[in-house]
């Protein structure tokens, strides 16, 4: 590593990862790993007073134990007011998770995932606060910002208030695998539901007296695949991608309950994907457009159809950092000072930096070791981890 980065103690940086590995908090149940990160701030030096939790989850529209957790470090010398942010929360896959070190790696039992997402970055934040305080660096003004229910829709950022954060002018987010990899761009995300309510009848006695909710499903979706809305999607206007992702009953049961019933309710649930915010939700009205030909394609004896309900809802916009902006030139700056080559990426999934650009926060992500997320295989390798943890110190302290 360049002689560039700050002092980093390796051995304290692994012990907080694995320690906040250990504590169990998915999606909507931040409160222990909250109370887990608040506490190692206060025995880092961090006062009380700066540690303090919005009130997002009264906005998040699913129960969610805690707020946003914001911390302030007042700046010792003068600078631009930086975030840096990264989210508490896990998927479900890693309730339970026991993580032991495996050579250069740490992994978990095998028997759930291990959660270096996104608790590599709760570690890397605490462990930049840490040795900002002990070796007494200079740095400009500060926030952390550690959000909930990420795993989930991004809810704690979006339920956000900016104005809580102090003003700062950019934001490094910690959500990823190599410290090189700079996501300066991210795809948003439309999502879209149907509700079909059709009419029971017996399917050996009388099956024209139905009106099947599981084939207007059928027709709508196949129609939708016709028209190239379905998957990978190209059109002469712009490009995306989308998903079916539930096709159902009331309350995840199945749609129907018997073979010898025509069908009278079904649930289907998607998304669409597109770089442009328009072509996303063009995407979905494809969705739409299909499933009321598809209504008006399956009807009973006497030409009744279905009701077809068709919502859909913007999970995230979609950004892009321009190339030279200052955020985007600083995280580049540090990663050469660190003897790497910047890797600038547009990712196809959604990121709190997503939100927070949104919020007017340039956020470029980094990563910090996660690998194989969301699965058992799930590990973190520990060398990118300490990049990650370097990347972030010098990103707090470089001069501008």
């Amino acid at each position: 590593m360049s002689q560039n980065s700050p002092p980093l103690d390796i051995a304290a940086a692994e012990e907080h990862l694995i320690n906040f590995l250990s504590v169990e908090g998915v999606t909507g149940q931040e409160a222990n790993i909250a109370a887990a990160v608040s506490n190692a701030l206060k025995d880092a030096g961090v006062p009380a007073s700066a540690i303090r939790f919005d009130d997002a989850n009264k906005r998040i529209p699913l129960p969610t134990e805690t707020g946003n957790l914001i911390v302030n470090l007042p700046g010792t010398r003068p600078g631009p007011h930086l975030l840096f942010s990264t989210h508490l929360d896990t998927v479900a896959l890693c309730a339970g998770a026991k993580p032991r070190r495996e050579g250069d790696r740490i992994v978990s039992d095998g028997t759930t995932a291990l959660g270096g997402d996104a608790r590599t970055g709760v570690a890397l934040l605490v462990v930049l606060a840490e040795t900002l305080i002990k070796n007494n660096i200079a740095h400009p003004p500060i926030t952390l910002l550690f959000t909930v229910r990420e795993e989930s829709g991004l809810h704690g950022a979006r339920e956000l208030n900016p104005s809580e954060l102090g003003g700062p002018v950019m934001c490094i987010n910690v959500d990823g695998q190599l410290a090189s990899d700079l996501i300066v761009g991210a795809v948003g995300q439309e999502n879209w539901e149907v509700q079909i309510t059709g009419r029971a009848s017996h399917a050996g006695v009388a099956p024209e007296k139905g009106i099947s909710a599981t084939m207007v499903g059928a027709v709508a979706l196949v129609e939708a695949r016709r028209d190239g809305w379905f998957g990978k999607v190209v059109k002469p206007d712009g490009h995306g991608t989308s998903n079916v992702g539930i096709f159902g009953g009331e309350d995840g049961k199945p749609a129907g309950d018997a073979t010898n019933v025509v069908t009278d309710y079904a649930f289907i649930k998607g998304e669409a994907r597109s770089p442009d915010a328009a072509f996303a939700i063009r995407i979905a009205n494809g969705y739409k457009d299909a499933f009321a030909r598809a209504q008006a394609e399956v009807k009973d004896d006497n030409g009744a159809t279905a009701k077809v309900t068709f919502l859909q809802q913007t999970s995230y916009p979609p950004f892009e950092l321009a190339h030279d902006s200052p955020v985007v030139q600083r995280a580049k700056k540090a990663v050469e000072m660190l003897g790497m080559e910047p890797n600038l990426l547009f990712s196809n999934g959604g990121l709190d930096a997503n939100w927070l650009d949104k919020h007017g926060i340039p956020t470029v992500t980094i990563g910090a070791g996660q690998a194989e997320i969301h699965t058992v295989k799930e590990y973190v390798n520990l060398a990118e981890y300490e990049k990650g943890c370097r990347l972030g110190l010098l990103l707090a302290t470089m001069e501008d």
